[in-house]
């Protein structure tokens, strides 16, 4: 195997953070990046991530994956990926672990309202809303407001799709201050942070919605990728109970595509020629991801997760709700700024409406409901899901 640790992020060669810090005091055997893990870790956005939605609103229910169990996911098989090609495992375990810090409550579907609620003052994003939370919102230093990460963790989180052609304003705001490049691919880590988020909820959702009853198995076994490993683990373990063979598939699902991810990541790199994360930045190319098979198989996977799952006519009503009480927060909120915390007002117009949408998105599934309940009425969602 092929190990690109040429094209790792160095430590001692990052670019540094926006913020000089004085490193007087106890700080332990850390490198640059390991502080960014940490800082993640420890924040308090990463922890309101326990209660937030994935895919199910569901504020009790125990067995479905939310925010925090995803992003620990995501953060294991990126982990993996960056041993097997030798990059560096901090600066990509920062990057998983991130990732979904901007997500408002109950997932995409608050993410849409908060998104029309918002739209005169320039939207929401929760891409760039993860950026306002690293860089400014959360605030446990004496010298700055934000983590201060690395400029690395930074280009990586604002990259995370790959370049940025028109930032919203809050990605913009942030680039004004610290240039993080945006009209390049980022580092092979952000690539593979990127990648193992594709693979954990491709894999996982299928997982939850069998486990929900709304995907059907029969109908599952009709995508092709998932009929070939289903045959093979019939065929290596027997008939196995419905709950100890949906597992078996997820783990070799994940086992074929990060090995796939690895194998093709190495071919396009030697392709490319490149020899350092400098010139994977130049190189003006995707370089970790799928091969070219596996991509249209993921597609047909994804396309049936779409069809069956996140559009069940049983998700879109609980959808409509959530919606719903963000609307109506947002609408309260913007009509009498006084029922917000102190901290969270503004004598400017346009920053007030941006602080009504930073204060939404930090609140978790349940923290909104009892808000709406509070301030407005009932919500209408279930207790589990």
């Amino acid at each position: 195997m092929t190990v690109l640790a040429s094209l790792a992020s160095a430590p001692n060669r990052s670019r540094g953070r926006l913020h000089p810090e004085d490193d007087s005091g106890p700080r332990g055997p850390r490198d640059i990046f390991q502080r960014d893990r940490d800082r993640i870790i420890h924040s308090i956005a990463f922890r309101r991530l326990r209660h937030k939605t994935q895919v199910f609103v569901a504020p009790d229910g125990d067995h479905y994956r939310v925010r925090l169990t995803h992003s620990l996911e995501v953060a294991q098989i990126g982990r993996t990926i960056a041993r097997a090609l030798g990059l560096n495992e901090d600066l990509t375990e920062t990057l998983c672990l991130a990732h979904d810090l901007g997500h408002p409550p109950f997932g995409h579907a608050g993410e849409d309202a908060l998104q029309d609620a918002t739209a005169d003052a320039g939207g929401f994003d929760h891409n760039g809303h993860t950026i306002r939370i690293v860089s400014q919102l959360e605030t446990p230093y004496a010298g700055f407001d934000g983590l201060n990460l690395s400029w690395e963790a930074l280009e990586g989180l604002a990259k995370h799709n790959g370049p940025v052609a028109a930032p919203e304003w809050a990605l913009a705001e942030a680039n004004s201050e610290f240039d993080l490049e945006l009209d390049s691919w980022p580092s092979l880590e952000a690539q593979v942070a990127a990648i193992a988020d594709d693979i954990a909820y491709d894999n996982h959702d299928v997982d939850d919605g069998l486990r929900a009853g709304l995907i059907d198995v029969e109908a599952l076994l009709e995508v092709p990728l998932v009929e070939r490993h289903w045959r093979a683990i019939v065929e290596r373990s027997g008939e196995l109970p419905p709950d100890k063979m949906q597992r078996a598939l997820v783990r070799d699902l994940i086992g074929t595509m990060v090995g796939d991810v690895i194998a093709e990541t190495q071919r396009r790199a030697c392709e490319a020629g490149v020899g350092t994360a400098s010139e994977v930045r130049a190189a003006g190319v995707q370089l970790a991801g799928f091969s070219s098979q596996l991509g249209k198989d993921e597609e047909v996977l994804k396309r049936f997760l779409y069809d069956r799952l996140y559009n069940a006519p049983e998700l879109l009503s609980v959808r409509a709700e959530a919606q719903r009480v963000v609307t109506d927060l947002a609408n309260a909120y913007r009509a009498n700024p006084k029922l917000l915390p102190s901290e969270w007002r503004s004598s400017d117009e346009l920053g007030q409406v941006r602080r009504i949408a930073d204060f939404i998105a930090g609140m978790t599934d349940r923290f909104a409901i009892a808000q709406h309940s509070g301030l407005i009425g009932p919500v209408k969602l279930p207790d589990r899901f």
